[in-house]
């Protein structure tokens, strides 16, 4: 019984095939590589009936994941995090079928882990000793523990203004942490520097292949959280865009075993009005972006001025008749708030944006009031502290409490 069925590497821009057992970072065409797997030999071997004997985390699905061996596993039992319908928000904003996809409970508080678990656990197979990478916040976060879990070094670099409770993240799980007065692409570039001078494994967003392999559990998730049923459409904030094409891939090889039907939900690409090169490609129906000029959000995660894999974002978007949008920092801000006052869910800065792309989506009527509408929420609001601002009374300890 195989654990995985990893088969090769692939470029989907020049589709060259490259060996999987090597540390292989990007095509010699400049492309993020994609991996592949015998999905054929996967399909006579795995049952969707099988799943429900598993263990509630993203390793149920291990035979589409490139970890090859159960002892190169590196887990803090991430993934299966819950579908949460929306009853109240729903009916407020004629979306009977509303549900968010609460990545905030994950280890780490994001999403991120799920690139961090399968990447850690494939970088410790392939014998990496030392990665590097740079990172707005949350994925350096998720990177330094679960390197610091496998016994592996982190070096990371981020923006000066990343939050500080990712900071001290990093910090804390022993990374190697730097700060750079700049974004992250200039973080980025110093990372790729210090690949060059030093031989480190670069984990960079697409610049290694297997980040995306833990995102696209999601994708598995969602599809088999509705019994296989997928969902109308897929609301997901986008900044290097890793988790959207993740969703898309699982998607596609769900489709190609036979496990979900031809329709596809329509995938929804969510940026800040400060940071969207994305929806600004997608509106001028370009094949790839142009990087973003004076980019600026309290979204940090989505302020990626130039996504290396933006071509593969707008492919996924296109390709399931989905649509690209920008929400700006008030609206994305008054959504979080919404959420939190009436469903109870304090979630990040990047996922709220998606309540407002979908409120503004069904005024236009480009949501039907009967489909089912899923809102990606990326991480937790704990982590972002700043984004909430309150004035609370002082009481005396004689005071009573006044009437509201």
């Amino acid at each position: 019984m195989a654990f995985s069925f990893l088969h090769h590497l692939e470029c989907p821009r020049c589709h060259a095939s490259y060996d999987p057992d090597t540390q292989a970072h990007l095509c010699t065409c400049g492309s993020p590589l994609l991996v592949r797997y015998d999905l054929e030999a996967a399909s006579k071997q795995l049952e969707k009936q099988e799943l429900q004997r598993r263990e509630p985390s993203l390793w149920r699905y291990h035979e589409l994941l490139p970890v090859r061996s159960p002892e190169n596993v590196v887990t803090l039992g991430e993934g299966m995090t819950p579908l949460i319908p929306l009853k109240r928000l729903g009916a407020q904003l004629e979306m009977p079928n509303l549900y968010v996809k609460d990545e905030g409970v994950i280890p780490t508080g994001s999403f991120k882990a799920r690139g961090a678990a399968v990447g850690v656990s494939r970088a410790k197979e392939l014998g990496v000793k030392t990665l590097a990478m740079p990172t707005n916040g949350n994925a350096g976060g998720a990177w330094a523990t679960y390197a610091a879990r496998a016994g592996i070094e982190a070096v990371i670099v981020m923006p000066e203004g990343a939050p500080t409770i990712t900071r001290n993240e990093c910090a804390i799980n022993g990374a190697r942490l730097f700060l750079v007065n700049g974004l992250i692409n200039d973080a980025g570039a110093i990372v790729g520097r210090g690949v060059k001078a030093h031989g480190w494994y670069e984990a960079s967003t697409l610049k290694e292949p297997y980040r995306i392999e833990g995102k696209k559990t999601m994708g598995y998730e969602l599809a088999e959280q509705f019994a296989w049923d997928v969902p109308d459409v897929i609301l997901y904030p986008t900044g290097g865009g890793v988790g959207i094409i993740g969703i898309y891939k699982a998607l596609r090889e769900l489709q190609q075993m036979g496990w979900i039907g031809e329709r596809l939900p329509r995938l929804v690409a969510v940026q800040a009005t400060g940071c969207a090169p994305i929806v600004q490609a997608w509106q001028e129906g370009k094949p790839d972006s142009q990087l973003w000029p004076n980019s600026r959000t309290i979204a940090f995660g989505i302020n990626v001025p130039k996504a290396l894999g933006d071509f593969l974002v707008l492919e996924a978007v296109r390709n399931t008749d989905g649509c690209a949008i920008a929400i700006s920092d008030e609206e994305l801000l008054q959504a979080q708030s919404r959420l939190a006052a009436t469903e109870g869910l304090f979630v990040c800065p990047e996922g709220a944006a998606t309540l407002a792309a979908a409120e503004q989506l069904r005024a236009s009527g480009w949501i039907k009031a009967d489909e089912r509408v899923v809102l990606l929420n990326t991480g937790t609001g704990l982590k972002y502290p700043d984004t909430v601002q309150v004035e609370v009374p002082l009481l005396q300890p004689q005071d009573d409490l006044p009437v509201a």
